[in-house]
């Protein structure tokens, strides 16, 4: 008897762990994981600075190309009609306009706006590169959420399970038809089915809790 209640016991106790691991594949939702990537990359704070460093970069190469107005200098000279004397005679009267630039700023402005393309480009890249790390940890952080939800769930049978196996127990023993070493038994392994199941729901908090710092909400309100 003693032989057989324990063999029950072990059989109770591995078995949640066994059906929550063939659970998890069953229990994962493509459509709902690519809300919750698009809820991240909406919300997740680093995603705007990405964004802003990128504008900054095309800011900056607008800017290089508007510069180019800037290598070129105008002045302009008014000479009155009436100016002319003999002191200091004046060949031009009315406006005279003139202007001067810098060999060197000509040939100097296509490499800064090449730069500034360069810097754009390079700002896009990092943005794209932290999208798609930012889509594999909601994976990654979504399949642990899904596993310790799948374990966590288990864990509640197995204690209720356990709990029923020892009120079972105890009404045949009290009858005299269990021995005290298995109702002890019962007990222990009671005892041990609640405490995997308090740890399996800080696990599942905590895998919950690290999904949502990503997505930016909480997983109830992604529809």
């Amino acid at each position: 008897m003693a032989v057989r209640y324990i063999l029950f016991c072990l059989c109770l106790s591995f078995s949640p762990l066994v059906q929550a691991q063939e659970s998890v594949l069953s229990e994962i939702s493509l459509p709902y994981l690519d809300k919750l990537i698009a809820a991240a990359k909406s919300n997740y704070p680093r995603v705007k600075v990405y964004e802003s460093k990128t504008e900054i970069a095309r800011l900056a190469v607008k800017k290089a190309r508007l510069d180019w107005f800037n290598i070129f200098t105008l002045t302009y000279l008014y000479s009155p009609n009436n100016s002319t004397t003999l002191v200091n005679p004046t060949l031009l009267n009315g406006f005279q306009v003139g202007g001067f630039t810098s060999i060197g700023n000509i040939f100097q402005k296509p490499v800064v706006i090449k730069g500034a393309k360069e810097d754009y480009n390079a700002a896009i890249f990092n943005q794209e590169e932290y999208m798609l790390n930012l889509e594999t940890m909601v994976k990654q952080r979504y399949f642990t959420y899904v596993q310790q939800k799948s374990i966590l769930n288990w864990r509640i049978k197995n204690a209720e399970n356990a709990g029923s196996g020892l009120n079972e127990t105890k009404h045949k023993f009290e009858k005299g038809e269990e021995g005290y070493e298995n109702y002890n038994k019962a007990i222990g392994y009671y005892s041990n089915a609640i405490q995997f199941k308090m740890e399996a729901e800080g696990a599942f908090l905590i895998a919950k809790s690290n999904l949502e710092e990503l997505v930016g909400t909480k997983l109830e309100l992604v529809k």
